[in-house]
């Protein structure tokens, strides 16, 4: 089980985040992005299970204290449209890579939904990230083009997504082709937020836990 602290964002102001550490000293780092429903128990698990993988993980809270119901869609949305993408990222979340980073480990950037979006405008906009992993998020270009991602990246969609559609995940494909950027991409059979176990009307075991291992192995080889 992880725990709950404080931490500074470069411009001086503190954030909160959950962080939960392994049983080894010096581990490389994974800054975790929460879905639009805020920091969710679930989120703050799979804290918990990288831990359990060797890695130390940190989720910054970057809604504040709120959290959104799952049955409240339209609260998640006001919610997550009312967040600043690039302060959030360029403060909180590169933040919360420093902290991770203050040992000299190597640190990697994911998130889910909207953190997924966030996760491709931070390998745009924070330096000190080595990795990140995508999924079921892409922002708006204005936020975060594809040629201007400037470290490998694994990416996770679903095939069902009306939000991250397929025809949008082919749109994100050919750019990161044209850019000869460094990257593995893939689709699952499944609906948008497979991952999360704490809703059934989406979650997919088989094909989260194909995406962990792929996510685990693509770790090992950046981290």
């Amino acid at each position: 089980m992880g725990t709950k602290i404080r931490f500074t964002r470069p411009d001086g102001k503190e954030a909160e985040g959950y962080l939960a550490k392994p049983g080894r000293a010096n581990a490389p780092g994974v800054v975790v992005i929460q879905e639009w429903w805020g920091l969710q128990d679930q989120i703050r698990g799979i804290c918990d299970r990288y831990a359990a993988a060797g890695y130390e993980a940190l989720a910054p809270d970057l809604y504040a204290g709120t959290v959104v119901p799952y049955h409240d869609s339209a609260a998640a949305g006001k919610e997550m449209n009312s967040l600043n993408f690039i302060d959030a990222t360029e403060q909180t979340v590169r933040g919360a890579a420093q902290y991770l980073a203050r040992t000299g480990a190597k640190v990697g950037l994911t998130g889910f939904c909207m953190g997924g979006a966030v996760t491709i405008i931070g390998s745009v906009r924070i330096p000190e990230l080595a990795a990140g992993v995508c999924y079921y998020g892409i922002p708006p270009e204005a936020a975060a083009k594809p040629a201007d991602i400037n470290i490998p990246l694994q990416c996770h969609f679903a095939n069902n997504d009306g939000w991250c559609t397929p025809e949008a995940v082919n749109g994100f494909e050919a750019a990161l082709n044209a850019a000869d950027k460094s990257f593995e991409l893939y689709r699952y059979d499944a609906d948008h937020g497979f991952v999360n176990e704490q809703r059934p009307d989406a979650h997919n075991r088989a094909c989260a836990e194909l995406a962990w291992e792929r996510t685990l192995a693509f770790w090992a080889q950046h981290l």
